[in-house]
């Protein structure tokens, strides 16, 4: 069943009339990371105003795959639970050589998550859903607002607007530029990406057919159904489909796209002409960032400040990480509860995070596409060796997938279990009546598993009733421990038994991310 594209109205903007009065932030691209952080900013108490030059959601499945820190990030957002019911839950992928599966992974083997390891679920899915609940919260959204121009002083930023209706201008204390990876507001500024682009070529297809495929991810190296040297299948809500094909660099991206060249494409990966054809898109495998995602009042977030292969779901859920480390911060600046320094920690937090996504896409795309020489004959003997040894699998790269990365704090860290360490997102459990996840919300918390807490101003107490999984997930072998867990729910310092003083402390260092 394909989607149902429904313009969302245009509403003449205020300023088109009179000056506006200076917004506290202005979001430019209503794309999921735009809406994403307009809501978190809403969650903390901070209204921005959303400006876009489009007026629906995007066009074609685009980004499909959200992963489990994702989730529990729309989960606090108001739309997980949504999202999950709607997209195809999986955990299992299936690699192939030829036609041969060589190995098969779980990406989350134990119970006890409130969300699964992956939902595939269209991009335009989840726009609409984030779309509805910003509506619901009353937050701004300006649709065929398109931003011209963006101008700085050295406590403001002030852009110009394009409507249907003529020109006007904003004056914010705060532009984030959430608009894509073509970011007009990045060229404005006159700032470029560094990084590597690679030499080849992907087509995208989606598909609508009835078929009994599998809820799991399936890649092939040197497919027999396709000439190219990598395929990859997802299966979608709806009866959707979506498949990418290896292409090389040498193929024409316009002609590519034409149905006459897809079509019979996807009939021998399908094995059958009973299809119709959705969206088709050809992409190239960029691995490239900005220098520093901070520049004066302009904030970048999401593929505006960062892009990747898309072979590893690194990209969206790339960008709703950014989000997560953004928005507690600048809430507390915009509200004049923190000192606008501590955005120097979202960027560090942020490239870090980036730069590891880069180095897996970095390092998938070589392995799906080697180079001819000592790269290829790697990819080939670790290919041969996978189906026989158990050692050779871990090696086969089809695309690391997404998960958050564990940020290098200095923070206080008791011998406890790894997962929960310092810079680590805290995992989730069970515990009574709910899940850890949602007991955290989105404010400093003081956890607290069988140790009497410290009161600390501006951090929140919280006691479950430790279980089996949070001794496992949080003790180990110990029988008590207090944990700090800021905002984004990252484990900002931990101890077997704290004081006051000690937790203080953790509590300034974390608005610096030390």
């Amino acid at each position: 069943m394909a989607y149902a594209y429904t313009p969302f109205p245009y509403v003449a903007a205020p300023g088109l009339s009179a000056p506006e009065p200076r917004h506290k932030v202005v979001i430019v691209g209503a794309g999921p990371i735009g809406l994403a952080m307009a809501i978190e900013l809403a969650s903390h108490g901070v209204q921005a105003t959303v400006l876009d030059d489009n007026n629906v959601v995007s066009v074609g499945s685009r980004a499909i795959c959200w992963s489990k820190r994702s989730l529990e990030i729309l989960d606090r957002l108001g739309v997980g639970e949504r999202s999950v019911t709607k997209g195809v839950t999986w955990k299992v992928g299936r690699t192939f050589h030829r036609d041969k599966e060589v190995f098969n992974f779980d990406l989350l083997p134990e119970d006890g998550h409130k969300m699964p390891a992956f939902v595939n679920l269209q991009q335009y899915f989840v726009e609409e859903y984030l779309v509805e609940r910003a509506i619901e919260l009353g937050i701004n959204l300006r649709w065929k607002n398109r931003v011209v121009s963006v101008e700085q002083a050295a406590d403001s930023a002030t852009v110009t607007i394009e409507t249907p209706d003529g020109r006007y201008s904003l004056e914010a204390d705060w532009v984030i530029a959430c608009d894509g990876a073509r970011s007009p507001v990045r060229g404005m500024l006159g700032l470029d990406f560094d990084g590597e682009l690679f030499e080849e070529r992907f087509l995208i297809a989606d598909i609508e057919m009835q078929g009994d495929f599998a809820s799991e991810r399936w890649f092939w190296f040197e497919p027999t159904f396709h000439a190219g040297q990598s395929a990859l299948l997802h299966k979608q809500p709806d009866n959707i489909y979506r498949i990418d094909l290896q292409l090389g660099w040498d193929t024409d991206p316009e002609e590519e796209k034409k149905p006459e060249k897809v079509i019979p494409r996807i009939q021998k990966v399908v094995g059958h002409n009973d299809f119709k054809l959705d969206w088709v898109s050809v992409y190239t495998f960029q691995c490239r960032r900005l220098r520093s995602f901070v520049h004066n009042r302009v904030l970048f977030v999401g593929d505006s400040a960062h892009i990747v292969s898309p072979f590893g779901a690194r990209g969206g859920n790339g960008g709703l990480g950014d989000v997560d480390a953004l928005g507690w911060r600048l809430a507390a600046v915009v509200k004049s509860t923190a000192d606008k320094a501590c955005l120097a920690a979202y960027d560090r937090e942020r490239t870090y995070g980036a730069d590891e996504n880069l180095l897996n896409s970095s390092r998938s795309t070589r392995f799906m596409s080697p180079d001819a020489g000592a790269e290829r004959l790697f990819r080939d003997a670790v290919l041969h060796l996978a189906a026989r040894a158990d050692f050779a699998r871990p090696m086969v790269n089809s695309g690391r997938l997404s998960k958050p990365c564990v940020y290098p704090l200095s923070a206080p860290d008791a011998d406890l279990p790894q997962g929960a360490k310092p810079g680590a997102v805290a995992p989730d459990a069970p515990i009574e009546n709910g899940w850890l996840t949602e007991a955290l919300g989105s404010d400093f918390v003081l956890l607290a598993l069988g140790a009497a807490p410290p009161d600390v101003t501006g951090v929140r107490i919280l006691t479950p009733a430790v279980t089996d999984t949070l001794r496992k997930r949080y003790l180990g072998d110990k029988p008590h421990a207090l944990y700090l867990i800021r905002p984004d729910q990252v484990v900002a310092a931990r101890w077997i038994s704290g004081t006051k003083a000690d937790v203080e402390a953790a509590l300034a260092a974390a608005w610096e991310g030390r």
